[in-house]
């Protein structure tokens, strides 16, 4: 009985000890009180992850959440998916793409092409900060970040980076560790989310495994699993900072805000 307890206590601390994240870094009290638009304050009139949509968040004095792409010839697009399938009815890969043949992607339902990096951060300099994702793809997270922070050097804005892929924080915590880092995660285990992802790498990211590699600053949960015991623990452990996505109404979003939640938006105007 007594090995029994001492291999529990023994596998508990090790949990433990993998949740570890960064604590104290500077500069969340800007990024933490703000809400956040997914992708844009974006609608019917105005596509997700689109200038129009920025401008109409940064009017309204609200942070925004965007996704960006490093493209073939470096530059960095701001869209979700790598496909553009969905967004721009056209079979190609944003990795694929220089900035040059943008204008021949239009968004779906707007003459709106992709933005640039650039031209986001131009409609919320000195404005609402950013919850930037960076989507690595292809193996190029290393490439990916730093052609990211030097786009943002030098930027007035305030701004954070998050990302599902653990060697962004990694690379980011190597090389710029001034910025604040989030891990993104949700419940892997339904298995639906990353198709073809093998168990054993969503049962990492699920439980925020990787947390003692690359301390993430804050944690950005899906909304719906919020309750998972690893964001739980670090939140009662070592009171690690939470942002919650996608949040689609208002009772939620102010629930979430008594809670010091961080929340990320969409479909409604808070």
């Amino acid at each position: 009985m007594l090995a029994v307890v001492c291999i529990a206590a023994a596998l508990l601390a090790l949990w433990c000890l993998l949740l570890l994240p960064r604590r104290g870094q500077p500069g969340w009290e800007a990024i933490g009180r703000a809400r956040y638009a997914h992708r844009g304050l974006h609608d019917a009139s105005r596509p997700e992850n689109s200038l129009s949509a920025f401008r109409a968040a940064a009017e309204r004095g609200l942070g925004a959440e965007l996704d960006v792409h490093l493209m073939a010839d470096g530059a960095l697009a701001v869209v979700h998916d790598s496909s553009l399938e969905r967004v721009c009815g056209k079979r190609a890969a944003i990795e694929d793409l220089t900035a040059a043949e943008l204008d021949s992607y239009p968004l779906l339902g707007s003459g709106e092409a992709i933005p640039l990096l650039g031209e986001v951060l131009a409609v919320f300099a000195g404005g609402p900060p950013l919850v930037i994702e960076l989507k690595a793809e292809r193996g190029n997270a290393a490439a990916l970040t730093d052609a990211v922070m030097a786009q943002l050097a030098g930027w007035q804005g305030t701004y954070c980076i998050e990302s599902f892929h653990p060697a962004v924080l990694l690379r980011l915590r190597q090389r710029y560790p001034e910025v604040l880092r989030g891990q993104l995660s949700q419940n892997f285990l339904r298995g639906s989310e990353v198709p073809g992802l093998p168990w054993l790498a969503r049962a990492a990211m699920t439980c925020l495994l990787t947390s003692v590699f690359t301390r993430p600053d804050f944690i950005a949960y899906n909304c719906k699993d919020r309750a998972r015991p690893s964001l739980r623990l670090m939140k009662r452990l070592y009171g690690v900072h939470e942002v919650a996505w996608t949040i689609r109404d208002r009772q939620t979003l102010e629930t979430l805000e008594r809670e010091g939640v961080t929340p990320i938006f969409e479909g409604f105007v808070p």
